[in-house]
């Protein structure tokens, strides 16, 4: 679905949080979920050590981060990927994603993306989101296989499961915590 499921929020922006990366890609934007909680989570100023205001974001014209976005499916965009994203690109994203440039982002995300490929698919996006990463690629998938047709969005299609093992043997050898998903990290860890 358009969304993921909200026990991945925490793991996943405190991920970022610690991180601070200046330019993130969010493959599989959905409803654009991630690009607002990010949005949030890195333009947010602490003034208080400033000058004893209470803090607040930034304002839009004085961003500092780049967060762009592919979605393959353009009836879920939303005004939220208008306001959080500097850009979105609407395609397949394995078409897309290898006109990106070697490590042209700081982090990479795909929540809840991957098993919406077929194995072999699943593997060269792994691939890309690795390469395209100057920093780190996070990618979240389900640990169990949960059938789903979607007729009117065939990129909502269940295709694959994966294991742990896998995931490592393609580069992602971190691990944030969570029961339902694999959330992964390929590059700098959460340490």
């Amino acid at each position: 679905m358009p969304f993921s499921q909200s026990s991945q929020i925490s793991p996943i922006v405190g991920f970022v949080e610690r991180l601070q990366p200046q330019s993130v890609l969010d493959v599989g934007a959905g409803m654009g979920q991630y690009g607002l909680l990010l949005r949030n989570a890195l333009e947010f100023l602490n003034l208080f050590e400033v000058n004893g205001t209470q803090g607040r974001q930034r304002d839009r014209r004085d961003w500092r981060v780049v967060i762009d976005g592919i979605e393959g499916f353009a009836g879920y965009l939303t005004p939220v990927h208008d306001y959080a994203y500097n850009k979105v690109q609407v395609g397949d994203a394995l078409a897309l994603l290898p006109a990106i440039a070697d490590r042209a982002y700081d982090l990479v995300i795909a929540i809840d993306v991957l098993e919406h490929f077929e194995p072999g698919q699943g593997l060269a996006a792994l691939a890309h989101c690795r390469r395209i990463a100057g920093r780190a690629a996070l990618v979240s998938t389900p640990k169990a296989f949960h059938a789903q047709q979607v007729p009117a969005n065939p990129y909502e299609n269940h295709r694959s499961v994966w294991t742990r093992q896998q995931l490592a043997d393609a580069g992602y050898v971190h691990l944030l915590d969570n029961d339902e998903s694999w959330i992964v990290i390929a590059g700098e860890g959460p340490d």
